[in-house]
């Protein structure tokens, strides 16, 4: 892969592992100084250790948080946000808390990203927000999920108007096999997968890497902004 990011700060906010882990890895690749920032940083340190990437601290959910680290890091190129809270549930078992927090991590976390971090966006910089393709084609059990990822599809819109120049953009997985439906047991997990691959038209599960390719794409791609970059295989068309 060529360097299109050398030389480039790249924030990414998230775990160390899935997605995150697979944007971590592309950015470096492609040339970036990395710099990963979650709850746990000692376990994301661990996580990236022997790779050159710097660990830190930020809660999306705590202002404040996010305010110290923007004011530790300084200027930036990119920041991507992964970062999510579980909301899964039909309608009668959602409780107010959950529901709370996944708008708290993933919708008013990266608007507290921008405004703390949007005049320390160096000049060709972005902003990438995670969203998914349940806000396109909900199913039962995903309602607050649904909710979440529309609600940023909403706010890339407007912070791309808003941060201008720097280019605000959103990814939005479908089904990716990162370990997240480790949960299911081997069985069940295998049998959702099947489904899925035998009916969206790209007939098969997506990878991290999938993710990472298009994450990288909108990090250099100068003329895209305000979108939201489906990696679906097509699972909303069907």
């Amino acid at each position: 892969m060529s360097a299109r990011l050398q030389d480039q700060t790249v924030l990414v906010v998230g775990r160390g592992s899935g997605i995150a882990r697979a944007v971590v890895l592309a950015a470096r690749e492609a040339g970036a100084r990395v710099i990963v920032a979650g709850r746990d940083q000692k376990a994301l340190a661990k996580a990236y250790a022997g790779l050159e990437v710097s660990a830190e601290y930020v809660d999306l959910t705590d202002e404040e948080s996010i305010a110290a680290l923007a004011e530790r890091l300084g200027a930036v190129d990119h920041i991507v946000s992964t970062a999510s809270a579980r909301a899964r549930g039909l309608v009668g078992s959602l409780e107010q808390a959950v529901v709370r927090v996944s708008f708290d991590t993933k919708v008013i976390g990266p608007i507290l990203l921008g405004k703390h971090f949007g005049n320390r966006i160096r000049e060709g910089g972005s902003l990438t927000l995670f969203s998914g393709a349940s806000a396109l084609k909900p199913v039962p059990g995903m309602l607050a999920v649904a909710a979440t990822n529309g609600a940023v599809d909403v706010v890339v819109k407007a912070l791309a108007v808003e941060l201008a120049p720097v280019r605000v953009n959103s990814v939005s997985p479908g089904t990716i096999d990162t370990g997240a439906y480790d949960a299911l047991g081997d069985e069940k997990k295998a049998t959702l997968f099947a489904d899925r691959a035998a009916h969206n038209p790209a007939r098969r599960i997506g990878r991290a890497e999938d993710v990472a390719d298009v994450v990288l794409f909108a990090m250099t791609s100068s003329f895209v902004t305000g979108q939201n970059l489906g990696v679906d295989g097509g699972e909303p068309l069907v």
